[in-house]
């Protein structure tokens, strides 16, 4: 009797196995569910319907992929492997069976689970924007395991097939109709019998053109895999990442063999899986499940969103809610601010949706609302205007007496403390946090800020608001520059100080890149906007032994703000960075990197320390969430517990002997030993 799986037979003598993974809101393959699925289709072997059709009793989609906790702490690669040629042998029996077999698809149709649709000779797929069918293997260091790096290109031809495994890239049932991954679509209503006229008619499976069958042959194939791992390597590095790179490879050396590509597979997945890069990445997964858990279960739906303060963050803020089907109204102190962000609203939507349909209806969800009609009517409101507490005082004032007993009443703000904002509020509980970061349709993380006024249920009702939006909550208390602000900052002054010492912008940068980050410091700083940079760094010094480079006021007073004005750290055009050649007889400083990323670490003990989150995994969220920080080393903590707390406090000392007392170790270290 299995607990995961049910088999039922039809009318027609069509054989229908219901997936319905026990004690899970999604379908996922555990090792018992694949166990009890072996079963399944000895037995349903045995019996030989007409036809079968996996189907999945899950609201939220057809299969999600592999268990993911059962690739956590793998280190054997041989026992790794021979589980992968399992699955393998499992699969092939499904792809075996002496009837047609098909895979009845909505919701999410992912890895494993896409891997298993690809061994069935069908594939029918639910016409609509929910479904979604793709490869996120390479996100967790891996690439297809179960068969998917064969099949796929098989079906598609390699050029398609490879495109979708190394960009991860998601496809609705339409666009997956298109390339051929699957047979046909259908709305809700005539999803089931589109899977029975498939089964009775029985039509050739789908194939690549004779085009694309040749791009599988030698010279072509390797030809082929050359150029797209150049351009992969445009966007990734392989000692980092190396998945998209042993895929490429695994295609390029066995590509005209299916044998020789299912052995590839098994042993070049087991070697990936078991490295640490793999298990950092599984690892950031969990977190950012655990962040996605942070605001479930509360009865908190907004609708309604009111912004105030049409510039670049809020416009963006704004904009992005629309997007996400809410009604917003963003208010300015006259209409004529509020232009720009409708225009880039406008093109945010043009990008993202892609459907007239769609853009209009997100742009008639964003109202202009320069009076601030919407703050009686609103569910939640957004403060987001300039850093100033005065002025967030009086906002605040006027928003409280007008706002709906039971609204949320939100400040944007990126550094000033909530019980500064809130002495001004009858209720002070009500203020909270929530932090966005730039730019806002492309950053994940909301800081969640809650003070020791601020109500629980409020903390708990704007980390609903996040996940409502499609983002991540992260739970901080209120203390100058919260987390990822405080993190970041030494970091970023760090690099302004090695630039004041005559180390070149584009070394600086380089160093970065190389240790991992998705952008060095220097780029960084003229993205932010480096008069955000020394409002923040300021902001910190009152409250922290934070040193602000004279350099960065100068730039300020010279309206050298970085990209937005055309000249920071770097002169730009057409919003490219024109840099200067580092000199070819140039040598950097042998501690440049750990300058910098000791300066991040040592601020992450001390935020650990403070308890400005709740716990280390916390922390490493929020830091690679919010800054991007090389999600391959697991964040800050666990890059320090990898390398060992010993030796990383060894060479931070190392760093206050030759460079002072910025360098000194926090306390904390002492607390991770």
């Amino acid at each position: 009797m299995s607990k995961h799986w049910s088999y039922k037979l039809d009318d027609n003598g069509i054989g229908w196995l219901h997936f319905d993974h026990l004690d899970s809101s999604n379908n996922v393959f555990s090792n018992e569910a694949l166990d009890e699925l072996a079963a399944e289709i000895s037995e349903i072997d045995k019996a030989a319907p007409r036809g079968l059709i996996f189907i999945s009793d899950k609201k939220a989609g057809f299969i999600a992929g592999a268990d993911v906790k059962g690739f956590v702490g793998r280190s054997d690669v041989d026992e790794t492997e021979q589980f992968i040629k399992g699955v393998h042998s499992l699969f092939q029996r499904i792809e075996d069976l002496p009837f047609p077999t098909l895979a009845l698809i909505h919701g999410h149709c992912l890895g494993g689970g896409l891997e298993l649709a690809l061994a069935c000779r069908y594939r029918v797929a639910r016409d609509d924007e929910g479904t979604r069918l793709s490869f996120p293997e390479v996100r967790l260091g891996i690439f297809p395991g179960f068969g998917g790096s064969v099949r796929s290109i098989e079906l598609l031809g390699p050029l398609v097939a490879m495109q979708n495994m190394l960009n991860s890239r998601a496809l609705t049932g339409r666009a997956a109709k298109k390339i051929g991954l699957v047979d046909q679509i259908a709305p809700e209503r005539h999803l089931k019998q589109a899977a029975i006229d498939l089964i009775t008619r029985q039509p050739p499976p789908h194939q690549p053109s004779f085009s694309q069958r040749l791009l599988n042959n030698n010279p072509l194939r390797s030809m082929l895999a050359r150029y797209m791992e150049k351009e992969t390597a445009k966007r990734v590095n392989r000692e980092h990442y190396p998945a998209p790179f042993k895929l490429l490879d695994h295609w390029k050396l066995h590509g005209g063999s299916k044998a020789a590509l299912y052995k590839s597979e098994a042993r070049g997945v087991a070697e990936l899986l078991t490295s640490s890069t793999a298990q950092n990445l599984i690892r950031v997964f969990f977190l950012q499940e655990r962040m996605k858990s942070l605001g479930k279960g509360s009865d908190f739906k907004p609708h309604h969103v009111h912004v105030i303060g049409g510039g670049v963050m809020g416009g963006d803020i704004a904009a992005w809610c629309a997007l996400r089907g809410m009604r917003v109204t963003l208010q300015d102190r006259e209409a004529q601010y509020l232009s720009k962000a409708m225009q880039r609203a406008h093109a945010l939507f043009r990008k993202k949706l892609k459907r007239t349909p769609l853009i209009q209806a997100a742009g008639d969800r964003l109202i202009p609302d320069h009076k601030g009609d919407g703050i009686e009517k609103a569910d939640i409101i957004i403060e987001a205007i300039f850093e100033s507490v005065e002025a967030k005082q009086v906002l605040f004032k006027e928003i409280e007496a007008r706002a709906k007993p039971d609204a949320v009443l939100a400040s944007n703000t990126s550094s000033i403390p909530l019980e500064q904002i809130a002495t001004i509020l009858k209720k002070p509980e009500r203020l909270v946090g929530i932090h966005f970061f730039n730019p806002v349709a492309k950053m994940q993380l909301i800081e969640i800020v809650s003070s020791k006024q601020t109500s629980p249920d409020e903390t708990h009702r704007a980390a609903a608001f996040a996940l409502a939006i499609n983002r991540l909550p992260l739970p901080v208390t209120s203390s100058p520059g919260f987390l990822v602000n405080r993190i970041l900052m030494p970091y970023l002054l760090e690099a302004v100080a090695l630039l004041e010492e005559g180390v070149p912008a584009p070394a600086i940068d380089r160093a970065a890149l190389r240790f991992g980050m998705p952008m060095g410091p220097i780029a960084l700083a003229d993205s932010v906007g480096i008069d955000i940079c020394l409002s923040v760094a300021q902001k910190l010094s009152e409250t922290m032994d934070v040193t602000v480079p004279a350099i960065l006021q100068k730039k300020v007073d010279d309206n050298n703000l970085g990209i937005k004005s055309g000249w920071g750290f770097y002169r730009y055009q057409k919003g490219k960075a024109v840099k200067t050649p580092i000199p070819s007889d140039y040598k950097a400083p042998e501690d440049l990197t750990n300058r910098m990323i000791f300066r991040l670490l040592n601020e992450a003990v001390a935020c650990l320390r403070e308890g400005v989150v709740e716990d280390a995994d916390l922390l490493d969220a929020g830091v690679i969430f919010g800054t991007g920080f090389a999600p391959f080393r697991g964040g800050p903590m666990q890059y320090i517990r990898d390398s060992g707390v010993n030796q990383m406090r060894q060479r931070l000392e190392a760093l206050n002997s030759a460079h002072g007392a910025r360098f000194k170790a926090d306390p904390g270290w002492s607390d991770l030993e």
